[in-house]
C-alpha cells in the first residue's frame, strides 16, 4: 500500500473512533465495576478476537452480502440491540449483595474478552462500518484486493485497541476509587446499565455510528 494513503486511514480512523459507542460504553462499565485489567481484555475482545471473524469476512466478500440484505442486516441489528439490553439490564438490576459478592467473584479475563467479542460481533455497525469504508483506500493497480482489505482491517482494529484501551485505562483508576465503595459502585453500575439498555434501543430504532 501507499505509506501516505495508509497513514491518512490511520488518522481518519482514529478519528472517528473516538466518539463514545456501544463499545466503549461497556468498556468504561467493566473498568469502573472490574478494574482496569477485566476492561483491557474486554478491549482485546471487540478487537483482535471479534477482527479474527470479521476481517476474512470482508476480505472474501461475505459480509457485503449482509450489508445488501435487509433481512439479515435487520436481523443483526435486533441481535445487537437485544444483546446490549440484556448486559445493561443485568447491572441495572444488581442488588447490594451481588455486589459485595462480586468483589470476590470478579469476572476472569478470558470471560471478559468472550462477552466483548459476543458485543462487537452482534453490533452490525463495525462490520457495515467496514464494509463501507475500507475499499475507499484500496488501489486494485497495487497488488491483491484481499490483502489490502485485511492489511486495513487489521490496522482499524489494533487503532481500536488504542482508542477503547485509553477508555479502559481511564475508567479504571475512577475504578479504583470506586470499589472502595459499595454504594457508590451499585449506583454507578445502575447508571451505567442504563445508558447501556439506551444504545441498545438506539441501536434498534435509530442512526448509530461505527463503533
Amino acid at each position: 500500500m501507499d505509506p501516505a494513503l495508509w497513514i491518512a486511514f490511520v488518522g481518519t480512523v482514529i478519528f472517528m473512533q473516538m466518539p463514545p459507542g456501544p463499545d466503549s460504553m461497556l468498556v468504561m462499565a467493566r473498568g469502573i465495576g472490574q478494574g482496569r485489567g477485566v476492561a483491557l481484555f474486554t478491549v482485546l475482545g471487540m478487537t483482535v478476537g471479534a477482527g479474527m471473524l470479521q476481517l476474512p469476512l470482508i476480505a472474501l466478500g461475505v459480509s457485503s452480502l449482509v450489508r445488501a440484505s435487509p433481512l439479515a442486516f435487520a436481523a443483526l441489528q435486533w441481535m445487537g440491540a437485544a444483546y446490549l439490553v440484556w448486559l445493561g439490564s443485568r447491572l441495572i438490576f444488581t442488588s447490594p449483595d451481588a455486589t459485595a459478592k462480586h468483589e470476590t467473584r470478579p469476572v476472569k479475563p478470558l470471560a471478559a474478552a468472550r462477552e466483548g467479542m459476543i458485543a462487537n460481533l452482534v453490533n452490525p455497525w463495525p462490520i457495515t462500518f467496514m464494509v463501507a469504508f475500507l475499499p475507499q483506500f484500496v488501489d486494485p493497480h497495487r497488488g491483491s484486493v484481499t490483502m489490502q482489505l485485511l492489511v486495513l482491517g487489521a490496522t482499524q482494529k489494533m487503532t481500536g485497541v488504542l482508542v477503547l484501551g485509553t477508555y479502559a485505562l481511564a475508567s479504571g483508576t475512577v475504578g479504583a476509587w470506586i470499589m472502595t465503595r459499595p454504594r457508590v459502585r451499585l449506583w454507578q453500575q445502575r447508571i451505567a446499565g442504563c445508558f447501556i439498555v439506551g444504545l441498545g434501543i438506539r441501536m434498534a430504532f435509530g442512526n448509530n455510528t461505527s463503533r
